[in-house]
């Protein structure tokens, strides 16, 4: 189960994990890193919002929009994550902000990048 939208980890809690995984389930979180992980999330995405008190400086992959002002992916790239990704900030500047997420990628490569498939192709 991938827990996103808003901040999950303002809705997480032990209960609720440990239910979770009685259930079966095994969960994943895409966060904005700003408040501690509890114990017994399988898998932590960190997605930081530039600007913001980063607390998860550890986990399963960060997720970057880029360019972001504020948000250089060189403050990031010493964290302990296992995946770095850059998603390209959507919007009118899509393309332009795609083709500079390539050209960072290709010149650091432990940056990967991340698509929004469905917007690419016109599905909201």
């Amino acid at each position: 189960m991938v827990c996103t939208g808003g901040e999950p980890l303002l809705q997480l809690d032990l209960p609720l994990i440990e239910a979770l995984h009685r259930a079966g389930f095994e969960i994943a979180i895409e966060t904005n890193g700003t408040l501690p992980v509890p114990p017994g999330i399988d898998w932590v995405c960190v997605s930081p919002k530039a600007g913001a008190d980063l607390r998860v400086t550890h986990g399963d992959e960060l997720k970057l929009v880029f360019p972001q002002a504020g948000g250089d992916p060189v403050r990031y790239a010493s964290l302990a994550f296992r995946h770095f990704f850059l998603q390209p900030m959507d919007g009118p500047e899509r393309i332009p902000n795609t083709q500079a997420a390539v050209q960072y990628c290709l010149a650091h490569p432990q940056w990967r990048l991340s698509l929004q498939t469905h917007k690419l192709l016109g599905i909201p």
